[in-house]
């Protein structure tokens, strides 16, 4: 019952560029595994009632883990005696009805869960996260305003859908009243690139990066928009560029040559596969105030690959977005 994976993008902690689509697999797997046991199936319709819940530990791995297979999961972390969770709280449950089912929203009382706070490194409350196709993420602390929450969860619910296949719960405001039945869901059909998108999850598992690269070529050359193929071309091509280096050999060239922006290019590539997301952003944003010309775009542009590869909406690339403005304008 461990949270993990504490972040948005879900590739660099991993340290296998392929999570989302991972993810996403094992998402539609535990919906055909729960619809084959007849419970819990994505599409079984819902109580309106039921999109808001009180999770402790004990519960967490099945109304959590297994439930953000289905939908995305914000979880309120709060306590009675918190004044701004009183404010929070009530707005995150009325926007849980009104997003009617694209979202589920557990609350957790941190007095009565102190694990739970622990494990999901909650310095203070309120504290909303979110778990996506089991992938834990940080949303926001404090008593937001509506509409910045609102943007949040336009986000991940489009995240959701995008990377991991995530349509949803059906809500059936009868869905308590006895003797009915819950309507059956309509079957998605497989998106026209589906297959494209599995061959480069293949390629990737068998060690062919530069198949997995064509393949997401070949879905962008049909569907230049697609995010999941943009986001997984960016993972591949970063796996292969740091394909065969000496990373201490490339940590030292780094060290001893500051100024020679190749060198810290490649030294940023071996930080973000590692997971030093901030290392490798602050070296080419570094790279970027020391030089001009050709090597500050080539900087500049790497940055950017590598932007890519963590996802914009991780709040490590925002607040490096506008440190490389800073040194930019």
């Amino acid at each position: 019952m461990q949270p993990r994976n504490m972040s948005m993008s879900g590739v660099v902690d991993l340290a296998a560029v392929k999570s989302a689509q991972e993810a996403k697999a094992k998402a539609e797997q535990a919906r055909a595994e729960a619809a084959r046991q007849g419970g819990g199936a994505a599409g079984a319709a819902i109580s309106p009632a039921s999109l808001v819940i009180d999770v402790d530990e004990a519960g967490f791995e099945l109304e959590v883990l297994q439930r953000s297979t289905e939908v995305p999961v914000v979880i309120d972390f709060w306590a009675e005696w918190c004044e701004p969770c009183k404010q929070l709280s009530p707005l995150l449950e009325r926007l849980a009805q009104e997003y009617n089912g694209r979202f589920l929203l557990a609350k957790i009382d941190v007095d009565a869960n102190q694990m739970l706070m622990q494990q999901f490194g909650v310095q203070g409350i309120p504290a909303v996260f979110a778990v996506v196709a089991g992938q834990a993420l940080p949303l926001f602390q404090g008593a937001a305003p509506e509409a910045q929450i609102r943007q949040t969860l336009d986000q991940l619910i489009q995240v959701g859908e995008e990377r991991f296949g995530l349509t949803g719960l059906v809500v059936d405001a009868g869905a308590d009243a006895p003797g009915e039945q819950a309507p059956e869901a309509p079957e998605v059909p497989a998106g026209p690139h589906d297959a494209l998108l599995e061959a480069a999850v293949q390629a990737l598992d068998a060690g062919d990066l530069a198949g997995a690269v064509q393949a997401y070529k070949n879905v962008l050359s049909d569907d230049p928009a697609n995010t999941e193929a943009k986001l997984g071309l960016a993972q591949a091509e970063l796996l292969l560029r740091v394909q065969g280096l000496d990373a201490q050999v490339v940590r030292k060239d780094a060290a001893d040559r500051p100024a020679d922006v190749p060198a810290q290019i490649a030294a940023a590539d071996l930080d973000l596969v590692g997971g030093h997301v901030e290392d490798a952003f602050g070296r080419l944003i570094d790279a970027v105030r020391r030089t001009a010309g050709d090597d500050r775009d080539a900087a500049r542009v790497r940055l950017l690959e590598l932007f890519e590869v963590v996802g914009g909406e991780d709040p490590r690339v925002t607040s490096a977005r506008t440190a490389l403005a800073r040194v930019l304008f």
